[in-house]
């Protein structure tokens, strides 16, 4: 007989507050905690503009990082799972999230511009994932040198960040960073931090001067 029931729902504590999920999507890990309050003192620095976060998982690092301001907040997932708890945290944090289901380079419009970007892909290589047993398969694969999904973030990145923005791109460590040195330039992004937490990395990007808005190289 086909078991259609759920599976038993989580909490941890996040930013001093609950975040529910459960086992079809990844455990809200601490350290990110720091990706968000980074994120929250660079808002203060920015442009007037919302804040997109790709790959959000269960919503936490955004929600996070938008409490307390005005900003409007949109988040994506490809994983149904992930949204719906991105959904549920969104309403009992008292925020209101445009969460949207698809891929990143989908479920963001053409026209749409941020002022932040957080982005919190897969980055393990597709060989180290049997390590990790409990996490879902989809949250933490990043192919085969385990950055596909960060590359693809920087596209996004590229595309939709405003002339003065700035993105956090969440990965497994600074060497990681140091390998998407040359994959940010060609895009019209420069690495202006590349930040070591017990846990992870996280970058700092903003456009270089010649970046155009469209994420492509400005003509000479």
């Amino acid at each position: 007989m086909l078991d259609v029931s759920e599976p038993p729902a989580r909490s941890a504590t996040f930013g001093g507050r609950g975040i529910g999920y459960d086992e079809r999507v990844l455990t809200p890990r601490p350290w990110t905690e720091g990706q968000s309050l980074w994120a929250r003192e660079l808002l203060d620095e920015v442009p007037a503009g919302p804040v997109l976060e790709i790959c959000s998982g269960a919503g936490h690092i955004g929600l996070l990082a938008v409490s307390g301001t005005d900003r409007t907040l949109v988040q994506v997932d490809a994983d149904l799972h992930a949204c719906v708890w991105a959904s549920r945290n969104a309403r009992s944090w008292g925020i209101s999230s445009d969460i949207r289901h698809g891929t990143m380079s989908e479920a963001v419009m053409v026209d749409e511009r941020f002022a932040l970007i957080l982005a919190d892909p897969p980055y393990l290589p597709s060989d180290d994932v049997t390590r990790f047993p409990e996490d879902p398969l989809t949250a933490i694969d990043g192919g085969g040198d385990g950055l596909d999904l960060a590359r693809q973030c920087l596209d996004v990145i590229a595309r939709h960040l405003i002339r003065d923005g700035v993105a956090l791109l969440q990965l497994r460590d600074v060497e990681q960073g140091r390998e998407l040195e040359s994959d940010a330039k060609q895009r019209g992004l420069t690495i202006a931090e590349n930040r070591r937490f017990d846990g992870g990395a996280v970058l700092l990007l903003r456009r270089t001067t010649e970046g155009r808005a469209d994420g492509r190289q400005a003509e000479s």
